[in-house]
C-alpha cells in the first residue's frame, strides 16, 4: 500500500456561500472518514479570510490562496498532491461564469497530464454555450469518474458524449453534520415570531453570469478580471424582480399575518434582497439573514424553522428538507428542475421567465399555507432517498482510493 495521499479540494470556496460551505465541511469530513484524521488537505481560494470563518488551518489542513487568472497556481497546486476531488455542485456549468468553468476543466486537464486521479463529486451539469459544451466533452473526459447529483445531470453529459465513468448520487450537503446549530436560534434572532416565519431565498438572475473585461466600473466589479454585467435593461430587469419579490412578501404579511425572512444563500443575493426591504409596504416584519453575518449551521437552523420556503436556491432547498418545510421554487437553471423532478415537486417549480409566475405563486402559497402537509409525505420520502443516495459518495470515494493502492480506514 502507499503512503496516505495528499488530497486537494477544488471548487467554490471563499464566496461567503451557505451551499458551498455545507458541501466542503461534509466533503472534508468524508475524506477524513476514509483516510484518517492526519490526512493532508489542501483548500484553494480566492478569498482566504471568508474561508477562514468556518475553516481552520492546521497541521493537516491547508487553505491555499490563489489568483484569479489561475492557471499557473491551479497547475502548481495539482502537480504537488495525489488526487484531484472538484467539489463544487455548480461544477459543469457557465451560468454564474464560464471563468468558473475553466478553472475545474484546466484542473482536469492537469490531473490528466500528470497521471493524478481525479473525481468530480456530486456534482451537476447547467446552461452551456456551444464553446463551452465542446470543451466539457474534451476535457471532462479526462476525468476518472463523475458523481452527478441528480440522474438529469448524468443525462447531459451523456448527451454531450462525456467518456468518462459516470455515477449518480446526490448533493453532500445532504449529510451535512448540523450538531452545532441551535434549533431554537430563529427565535432567538428574532423574538416573539409565534406567528410563523416564510422564509424567500431570491436570486438576482440579472446579475449574472460574471464576464472578464480588464476594466470597467467599480460598482460592478466582483474581483478582477471579472465584472457584473449591469446594462439598463439588466438594471431594470433587477428592479422589477424586486418589486415582484416585495408584492409578494406584503400579500404573505397582510394576508396571513407572517413575518418574511430574507435568506441570502450568498453574500452576492444581499443587494437585493435590500431592494426588496425596501420597497415593501411591511418592512417591519421582514429580517434579512445573509451569509456573510450567519455560517452554514445557522443558516440551516433557520431554514429548517421556516413555515414555508420560496427559493431560487438549489441549496436552500436541500438544507430545508430535512425538516420537512414546504417548499416552491422559482427556477432558472437545471439546478432545482433536477431536484423537483427526482422529488416529484415539479408542479411547484416555477420558471421566472414565464409571464405567469407570480400570479402562479401566490395560488400555491395560499394552498401551502392553508394546507401545510399537503407536500409532507413528499418531502419525507425524498429526504429519505437522498440521504441514502448522499451517503454513497463516501463509499465509492473509499473505493476509488483503495483501488489506487492507496490504504483506507473503512
Amino acid at each position: 500500500m502507499k503512503e496516505t495521499p495528499k488530497v486537494l479540494l477544488l471548487g467554490y470556496n471563499g464566496a461567503n456561500n451557505t451551499g458551498s460551505e455545507a458541501r466542503l465541511l461534509s466533503i472534508i469530513d468524508d475524506v477524513r472518514v476514509i483516510l484518517g484524521p492526519e490526512v493532508s488537505i489542501t483548500v484553494p481560494t480566492l478569498n482566504k479570510k471568508n474561508l477562514e470563518r468556518y475553516l481552520k488551518e492546521d497541521k493537516f489542513l491547508k487553505i491555499a490562496p490563489i489568483s484569479s487568472i489561475f492557471f499557473f497556481d491551479i497547475r502548481k497546486l495539482v502537480k504537488e498532491h495525489d488526487v484531484l476531488l472538484l467539489v463544487e455542485g455548480s461544477c459543469y456549468m457557465d451560468t454564474w461564469t464560464s471563468a468558473l468553468l475553466w478553472a475545474f476543466l484546466w484542473a482536469t486537464k492537469c490531473a490528466n497530464d500528470f497521471k493524478k486521479p481525479s473525481i468530480a463529486y456530486a456534482v451537476d451539469v447547467g446552461h452551456l454555450s456551444s464553446f463551452n459544451r465542446w470543451l466539457v466533452k474534451r476535457e471532462a473526459s479526462k476525468t476518472d469518474l463523475i458523481l452527478t447529483r441528480t440522474e438529469l445531470a448524468a443525462q447531459e453529459l451523456k448527451k454531450m458524449e462525456v467518456k468518462a465513468p459516470i455515477t449518480t448520487t446526490a448533493d453532500c450537503a445532504f449529510t451535512f453534520k448540523t450538531e452545532k446549530e441551535n434549533v431554537e436560534l430563529l427565535n432567538e434572532l428574532w423574538p416573539n415570531s409565534d406567528s410563523g416565519v416564510v422564509g424567500l431565498a431570491p436570486v438576482d438572475f440579472y446579475l449574472w453570469p460574471v464576464v472578464m473585461r480588464p476594466w470597467g466600473k467599480k460598482e460592478n466589479l466582483y474581483k478582477w478580471p471579472y465584472y457584473f454585467p449591469r446594462s439598463k435593461k439588466r438594471i431594470n430587469g433587477s428592479e422589477q424582480l424586486a418589486l415582484k419579490w416585495a408584492k409578494e412578501a406584503d400579500g404573505i404579511i397582510e394576508k396571513y399575518g407572517k413575518r418574511v425572512a430574507l435568506i441570502c444563500m450568498e453574500e452576492l443575493d444581499e443587494p437585493l434582497a435590500v431592494c426588496i426591504k425596501n420597497k415593501m409596504k411591511n418592512p417591519d416584519m421582514v429580517k434579512i439573514f445573509s451569509s456573510r453575518n450567519y455560517n452554514a449551521y445557522a443558516i440551516t437552523s433557520i431554514l429548517r424553522s421556516l413555515e414555508l420556503l420560496i427559493t431560487s436556491r438549489y441549496h436552500a432547498g436541500v438544507l430545508s428538507l430535512e425538516a420537512q418545510v414546504p417548499q416552491i421554487a422559482i427556477g432558472h437553471d437545471t439546478r432545482l428542475r433536477g431536484f423537483y423532478k427526482e422529488l416529484g415537486l415539479e408542479n411547484y417549480l416555477l420558471d421566472y421567465m414565464s409571464p405567469e409566475i407570480w400570479h402562479k405563486l401566490e395560488e400555491k402559497v395560499d394552498k401551502l399555507l392553508e394546507d401545510p402537509k399537503m407536500q409532507q409525505k413528499i418531502l419525507r420520502d425524498g429526504f429519505i432517498q437522498q440521504l441514502d443516495r448522499a451517503r454513497k459518495n463516501s463509499d465509492i470515494l473509499s473505493k476509488f482510493i483503495q483501488k489506487r493502492g492507496w490504504k483506507v480506514k473503512t
